[in-house]
């Protein structure tokens, strides 16, 4: 409803022609008749009349906060506090009438306009939930506490769900304090979840990182708010005390032990004098103990006893002199099972009896503080002590040094299969590996030494029985690479078999393996390299000199192999010196064709392939090939067959009308 202004205009005594406002709306028009018992005057310029003695005019409130949102709330007087009088609908008279919508005189009702919106930043702003909690942290490193109680805050931030936890600050206390997690949203589980502040009650336990935190108390604005949103509060708990910060605020307790003992004769008798006792302390049983040596002293001016410690060099441990100093020992106490095992001072009411000296005797143990020691020996002056005081003649010495255990074999892991076995097993020797060491002197004596043979390879398959290969032995480091000459039209593609590698003997173990020697490559010798069965077939003149020179290092089948296979290579060599005609050539002519061939082509790249090349092709070893797989050898290796001296060679070595014999020519053009 709007509110309306009605004016009286009227004149009184005072202010002749004057206007005065009068309040109307709201139920003023009615307190003006009830006020006024006669006949109403219409409510008209001029026919009603004001109170002259009302001058309360204040508009009661309709407008109130809670929480932070405005409650609008029905008045229940009018202005200046007059009763209104209206008819006390319900509340769902009132709600029914407010949304009655009045179609026939007003049409259609217009949608009211939605609330306004306040952003979560601006309604939650400066607005944070405190809660008080603790936490227990476990002390290991000290024998006065075993844990620690930490009392922290918990601020929660409604503005955008944020947690904070902060530690008071506690003077002197030694411990990082204060901001213990900076302002940030908490996980809450591993799915991603954050803590809401619906999460937060008192009584619960809560997880941060970790730690787990138990909430005991909220300030009256958390509480509050809580209840607001319909959440039941936890009873308050009580925050937990730590028990060595109580300690420390108890008063300290001050011992003063009574003596009766007239010390002055026994100080007077026994100055000076000490006994001195050996003893080891055995804690090899508990994990990383060890047998550690000890002297005992026994004074026998107050009967006190030290322990120092026996160091030697290079032990990797601090120079202590003393592991226990110099004071009473206590051999059987009142209580033994309830006394503390650790108190400042200890007097005779606590004690049932004292170590004396008849209690250190050699061979026998002694525990000492809750350590065993073993007492082996004593100097002279403490055998002739006992000897005097006790009766005991002869204390032994006892042995106690242990035998020193065989060294452990280092033994290797099993082989993994990359790189060489010596180089893999280094990483088991340092923890930075290094490169094997090399015979340096082989290497060098050995430099640009090879071995060359030829091999076929043995296979179940038909294709593979034609297949050769070179084989080369590198005498400086021992190993081997195989070559497969490319043939045209065979339909397997040449070239590295095996790059250079040390193989191992098929007999021989991963931990140990064996290598194959030069001894082992001799005519008619099966090869395994990693599984393939390969047989010697031929050799180069070189590996022929090798042997020669060092037979001593090949069996005698090794060398009756080489001897027969080099009668069976010279044996034809009449025959194959036959002209197309069958007239011998003349040998002068022939050795001095070769000689000036040889000068000629002396640096010729492919001279050592040669014969391996006419090899492969003659695969009955007869010494001839067709001419045509001649000169498609030549082309191959690019020997210079143009040349007037190679064609007056191939004339001569050439034998009917497809054949050449390619000895001499391999001859003019190798060493």
């Amino acid at each position: 409803m709007e509110r309306r202004e009605t004016h009286d205009r009227g004149t009184s005594p005072g202010q002749p022609g004057t206007i005065k406002p009068f309040q109307g709306g709201g139920g003023g028009v009615a307190d003006a008749m009830m006020s006024n018992p006669e006949p109403a005057l219409p409510l008209l310029p001029g026919t009603s009349c004001a109170d002259p003695t009302k001058t309360d005019f204040h508009r009661s409130q309709t407008l109130n906060y809670s929480h932070g949102y405005a409650m609008a709330r029905r008045p229940t007087v009018g202005i200046g506090g007059d009763r209104l009088q209206v008819n006390q609908l319900s509340q769902a008279d009132l709600d029914e009438l407010a949304n009655k919508a009045p179609l026939l005189t007003y049409g259609e009702p217009k949608q009211a306009a939605p609330p306004e919106f306040i952003p979560a930043h601006v309604a939650f702003d400066k607005k944070v939930l405190k809660f008080d909690a603790y936490f227990q942290e476990d002390v290991s490193m000290s024998t006065e506490e075993h844990y620690r109680i930490r009392q922290v805050h918990i601020y929660y931030y409604l503005e955008d769900d944020s947690m904070s936890v902060i530690e008071p600050l506690v003077e002197n206390s030694g411990i990082p304090q204060g901001k213990l997690i900076k302002r940030q949203r908490l996980p809450k589980n591993d799915q991603g979840d954050h803590y809401h502040w619906k999460d937060l009650n008192r009584g619960i336990n809560i997880t941060i990182y970790g730690k787990t935190f138990h909430i005991v108390e909220c300030d009256g604005f958390t509480k509050e708010f809580l209840e607001s949103q319909g959440i039941e509060l936890n009873p308050p708990g009580k925050m937990a005390l730590d028990p060595y910060t109580e300690l420390r605020k108890r008063p300290l307790h001050q011992y003063v032990t009574p003596s009766d003992f007239d010390q002055l004769k026994q100080f007077l008798t026994f100055d000076k004098q000490v006994l001195r006792f050996y003893a080891i302390w055995d804690d090899t049983d508990s994990m990383f103990g060890e047998c550690r040596k000890y002297i005992i002293h026994y004074y026998l001016m107050d009967d006190t006893v030290e322990i120092r410690e026996i160091h030697e060099r290079n032990d990797g441990r601090d120079p202590f002199p003393v592991l226990m100093n110099r004071q009473r020992m206590p051999k059987i106490l009142v209580n033994s099972k309830d006394f503390p095992k650790c108190v400042l001072e200890i007097s005779d009411q606590e004690v049932l009896e004292w170590y004396t000296a008849k209690d250190f005797i050699v061979g026998k143990p002694l525990t000492i503080l809750g350590r065993t020691f073993f007492i082996y020996d004593c100097d002279p002056f403490t055998r002739h002590y006992f000897k005097e005081k006790f009766g005991f003649s002869d204390l032994p010495s006892i042995d106690v040094r242990k035998k020193e255990q065989p060294p452990v074999k280092q033994e290797l892991p099993p082989y993994n299969g990359f790189g060489p076995v010596e180089d893999s097993a280094q990483n088991c020797f340092v923890l930075i590996p290094k490169a094997p060491r090399k015979d340096i002197i082989k290497m060098l004596m050995n430099e640009n030494k090879v071995l060359r043979f030829l091999a076929s390879l043995k296979s179940p398959y038909p294709e593979d029985k034609g297949r050769r290969f070179v084989f080369s032995y590198f005498l400086a480091t021992d190993m081997i690479s195989i070559f497969e000459p490319p043939v045209r039209n065979s339909g397997i593609i040449g070239g590295k078999y095996l790059g250079r590698t040390k193989v191992t003997k098929p007999h021989s173990t991963v931990g140990n393996p064996i290598y194959y020697s030069p001894s082992d490559f001799f005519i008619g010798a099966e090869i395994d390299v990693f599984g393939h069965q390969f047989t010697i077939l031929d050799t180069d003149d070189y590996v022929l000199k090798y042997m020669e020179s060092n037979a001593a290092q090949y069996s005698p089948e090794a060398l009756l192999s080489i001897q027969n296979h080099i009668q069976k290579r010279e044996a034809p060599a009449p025959e194959l010196e036959k002209t197309p005609t069958g007239v011998d050539p003349s040998m002068q002519e022939l050795e001095a064709l070769i000689g000036s061939i040889q000068k000629q082509v002396k640096d010729h790249p492919c001279r050592d392939n040669i014969q391996e090349a006419f090899q492969l092709y003659d695969k009955e070893a007869t010494g001839y090939v067709d001419k045509e797989e001649f000169f498609k050898i030549c082309s191959t290796l690019n020997v210079p067959v143009d040349d007037s001296l190679t064609k007056e060679l191939i004339r001569l070595c050439s034998h009917g009308e497809d054949k050449i014999n390619y000895y001499n020519f391999v001859r003019a053009f190798s060493n």
